[in-house]
């Protein structure tokens, strides 16, 4: 992989919002389906809105080529479950192959980890990030739909082995069913390298009663971490929103993600472009503009860059969560998360 210019050396056509924030993070979905059913996300399962039609193999080219020339340096991978399409080696190879790219991360459930981690290493990822709600097999499986604890916990441990330069785990905080279950994470990431990230759950447009049920508030989590001695990181321009603690007695870190607290948008620095093409702004308050019409080859890559750069002038402050206000999101997968 080739190595872009220092995020200090700012491109003069990098992205940029009415705000001052710049944008060198693209998370790109390359299929909304997923075989778990999460009661955050997709309680009932992936349900299928006609014949899919996600971005081939053209469009992701020529669409992660178009970002890269307007300082995009890193990608990550996303869905649904990105692993579920049988071209996704094709696809990670794509991105690592792009010059101005530095970084090909991937969010993922982790089924097919165990089997296939070194081929995406040896294809050019190089982060993964792992869905583990539970580290109590039955709790998993009661918020995941699926019996597949021990198969995940087989593919972090290939990932560890792999070689990549970062494993997280994301678990999505749920008062009421794995609140319990620090504890258990702290004592696991006491030996391992692991970071380790707790999400504060977020309302859509589907999940206002679950929201109301099962919110637990990130604060209450990093009060106790502090208690217990955890030291607030200085973040990294990789950080974006999270905030990250580490402790002299443990190999693992911890990331607390809080769209709730205050100024949390101040750090944005990412895009989203969902698996049917359409740029997202922000998870919420929008639906999203199409950029398929402009992918289908490199001749039109300034008209594609010309609409990037129009729509961050529309880039709103912020989310409005604490407003209330979901936007049209119905839930998360269908736009990579």
């Amino acid at each position: 992989m080739h190595s872009p210019p220092t995020l200090g050396k700012v491109n003069m056509s990098q992205l940029q919002d009415s705000f001052g924030r710049r944008f060198h993070y693209l998370r790109m979905s390359v299929t909304d389906v997923c075989n778990f059913k999460c009661t955050y996300c997709l309680p009932d399962g992936y349900r299928p809105d006609g014949k899919p039609t996600f971005l081939t193999l053209n469009e992701i080219e020529n669409l992660v080529a178009g970002f890269g020339e307007v300082g995009t340096q890193k990608v990550r991978i996303t869905g649904g479950e990105p692993t579920l399409r049988k071209d996704f080696t094709d696809i990670v190879r794509i991105v690592a192959d792009n010059p101005n790219i530095n970084t090909v991360a991937m969010t993922t459930n982790g089924y097919r980890l165990q089997q296939h981690a070194k081929e995406w290493y040896d294809a050019g990822l190089r982060r993964i990030n792992v869905s583990v709600d539970s580290l109590d097999p039955k709790m998993f499986y009661q918020i995941t739909g699926e019996n597949k604890f021990d198969q995940v916990m087989r593919g972090i441990e290939a990932a560890l082995e792999a070689g990549f330069e970062r494993v997280k785990v994301n678990a999505v905080l749920l008062k009421g069913l794995n609140d319990k279950d620090l504890p258990r994470f702290l004592q696991w990431i006491k030996n391992t390298p692991i970071d380790l990230r707790f999400i504060e759950l977020m309302e859509t447009g589907l999940g206002h009663d679950y929201f109301n049920a099962h919110h637990l508030a990130g604060v209450d989590i990093k009060k106790q971490l502090e208690r217990e001695g955890w030291l607030y990181d200085l973040p990294s321009v990789d950080d974006g929103p999270a905030q990250n603690f580490s402790h002299a007695d443990y190999q693992g870190r911890i990331g607390l993600i809080m769209p709730y607290a205050k100024n949390f948008c101040a750090s944005c620095n990412r895009l989203r472009v969902s698996a049917k093409g359409k740029l997202h702004l922000c998870l919420f308050t929008e639906n999203g503009v199409d950029l398929r019409d402009l992918i289908q080859n490199p001749s039109q890559r300034d008209e594609l860059i010309s609409r990037l750069h129009g729509q961050l002038a529309q880039k709103k402050e912020t989310h409005f969560l604490h407003q209330g206000i979901t936007g049209v999101t119905q839930h998360l997968a269908s736009i990579g998360g």
